[in-house]
C-alpha cells in the first residue's frame, strides 16, 4: 500500500474498567484472607521512595536507560541471582532462585515507560522533564515489582525460579513483543506469565480480573481521499473530498451497528478529519484517521475488511479515490482460565473475596502484555488506584497506599504457583 502523506502517531490508551462484584466458584473457595504481608508493609515506605524517584524522572518508549539502570542496581542490591539487561532493547530481567528444588519458572511483569504529557499535579515528586510524565502508573508498577523482588530474594520460600520482568515501550512501542522476540520465555524457562495494572475508580487495593478477553486489540486506520479541488462557488466542477469523507465517517458507524454480531463487541471511531486551507476552496485531498477496538479476532478481521470496502466504494461513488492503511497494534489481551483462577485466588488471599471482582467487564483499551499471553499462559489483573484522576490525564498520580497490596499480591502469587 502506498504510504500515506500524513503518518499517524499512535499512543496506546487505557480506559476505566468498571468494577462489578461477582463470584467464581473455582476462584472463591474461601472467604478468609491473609492481611498484607508484614514485610510488604515494611517495604512500602522504601518502595514509595523508589516510585517517587521514578515519577520525577520519566522516560519514553525504549529510551528508558536511566530507569532500567535504576532497576538493575536495585535488583543487584537485593541479591537477585541473575540480572540481565538489554532484553527487548532496554528491558531488564531478574531471576530469583527458590530454596527448594525445582525447574519451574513463572514470570511477573511490570512496565517502565512514561507518556509524552505535561504534568499538572504540582506534587513535590512531579516530573522534572517538561512534556513527559508517568500518567499511567508504570512508576508504581515498577516499584511494586521491585518490592516483591526484594521480599522474594530475602525469603525464597518457593521451589524453582521467579523471573521479574521490567518492560520498556508499553505505550505504543510493542515492548512486550520485542522482549518475546528476544527470547524472553525460552531463555529464562518461563512457563506462566502474569501482569498487573492500576485502575483509577476502583477501590484502592481491590482487584479485578476475568477469564478470556480483558483488554481489546487497539488497531488504527488511515484513509486518504483524493478528489478534484476548485472554487467553492462551482462545486459541479470539483470532486468534493469533504463531502466524500463525511459520507465515509457516517458509513463506518454501520460496522458495529449492522455488520458485527451485537454480542461481539467492536468500536470504530474516527478521531481525525483534516482537509482544506480556507473557506472558499474545495480541497483536493482529505485525511481521516481513527481506531478500531475489538475483543475477537474474527470481528477484528471484519472491521478491517469493511472499512476498506466502505472507503473505496464511497470514494468511487463520488468520483474520488481512496487509499487505505490499517495497522494492528497488539492482539486482544486474553487471560487463560486456569491462570486466571490462580491470580484471583492470590488476590483473595490478600484482600478477601469481597474485594476481588472475578468477572469484571472487559475494557476496549489495549495492552501489549497480550503478546506475552500469546507466548505463554498467564493472566492480567487490575489493582484499584482509588479516587484518582484517570489514566493518561495530566493530573493523574499513582496511589502509594496500594503499593503494599501490590507487593503482597506478587509474593503470594509466586509462592502459590511455585509450591503447589
Amino acid at each position: 500500500m502506498q504510504a500515506m502523506a500524513k503518518p499517524i502517531e499512535y499512543v496506546n490508551q487505557e480506559a476505566h474498567i468498571p468494577r462489578r462484584q461477582s463470584r467464581d466458584p473455582q476462584c472463591t473457595d474461601q472467604d478468609s484472607h491473609m492481611p498484607i504481608l508484614n514485610r510488604a508493609a515494611e517495604l512500602q515506605s522504601e518502595a514509595t521512595e523508589w516510585r517517587r524517584h521514578l515519577h520525577a524522572h520519566p522516560e519514553i518508549l525504549y529510551d528508558v536507560e536511566n530507569t532500567a539502570s535504576f532497576v538493575e542496581q536495585k535488583l543487584k542490591e537485593f541479591g537477585v541471582d541473575e540480572v540481565v539487561t538489554g532484553i527487548g532493547r532496554t528491558g531488564v530481567v531478574g531471576v530469583i532462585k527458590g530454596r527448594g528444588q525445582g525447574d519451574r519458572a513463572i514470570g511477573l511483569r511490570a512496565d517502565m515507560d512514561a507518556l509524552p504529557l505535561t504534568e499538572i499535579t504540582g506534587k513535590p515528586w512531579a516530573s522534572t522533564t517538561e512534556g513527559r510524565m508517568h500518567a499511567c502508573g508504570h512508576d508504581g508498577h515498577t516499584a511494586m515489582l521491585l518490592g516483591a523482588a526484594k521480599y522474594l530474594a530475602e525469603t525464597r520460600t518457593f521451589h524453582g525460579n521467579v523471573v521479574v520482568i521490567f518492560q520498556p515501550a508499553e505505550e505504543g512501542g510493542r515492548g512486550a513483543l520485542a522482549m518475546v522476540e528476544d527470547g524472553l520465555m525460552e531463555r529464562f524457562g518461563i512457563e506462566e506469565v502474569y501482569g498487573m495494572h492500576n485502575m483509577p475508580g476502583m477501590a484502592a487495593g481491590s482487584f479485578a480480573i476475568r477469564k478470556g478477553g480483558i483488554m481489546a486489540a487497539p488497531d488504527k486506520f488511515a484513509i486518504k481521499i483524493t478528489g478534484r479541488g476548485g472554487h467553492a462557488a462551482e462545486p459541479h466542477n470539483t470532486i468534493d473530498t469533504i463531502v466524500t469523507g463525511a459520507q465515509i465517517v457516517g458509513a463506518l458507524q454501520t460496522i458495529a451497528a449492522r455488520n458485527a454480531n451485537p454480542l461481539r463487541s467492536v468500536v470504530v471511531s474516527v478521531t481525525q478529519f483534516h482537509a482544506g486551507t480556507t473557506h472558499n476552496i474545495i480541497p483536493e485531498e482529505a485525511y481521516l484517521t481513527g481506531t478500531v477496538r475489538s475483543l475477537d479476532e474474527d470481528v477484528r478481521d471484519l472491521a478491517e475488511k469493511r472499512i476498506a470496502e466502505l472507503a473505496h466504494g464511497i470514494a468511487a461513488a463520488n468520483g474520488a479515490k481512496a487509499e487505505f492503511e490499517y495497522e494492528r497494534a497488539c492482539p486482544v489481551t486474553v487471560n487463560h482460565p486456569s491462570e486466571t483462577n490462580h491470580a484471583a485466588q492470590a488476590a483473595i488471599d490478600i484482600v478477601g473475596v469481597q474485594n476481588v471482582d472475578t468477572d469484571v467487564d472487559a475494557s476496549m483499551a489495549g495492552e501489549d502484555f497480550a503478546f506475552m499471553l500469546q507466548a505463554r499462559p498467564g493472566a492480567y489483573i487490575m489493582i484499584g488506584n482509588g479516587n484518582s484522576a484517570g489514566l493518561h490525564n495530566p493530573a493523574y498520580d499513582f496511589n502509594d497506599e496500594v503499593i503494599g497490596h501490590g507487593i503482597s499480591y506478587w509474593v503470594r502469587l509466586a509462592e502459590r504457583r511455585l509450591t503447589e
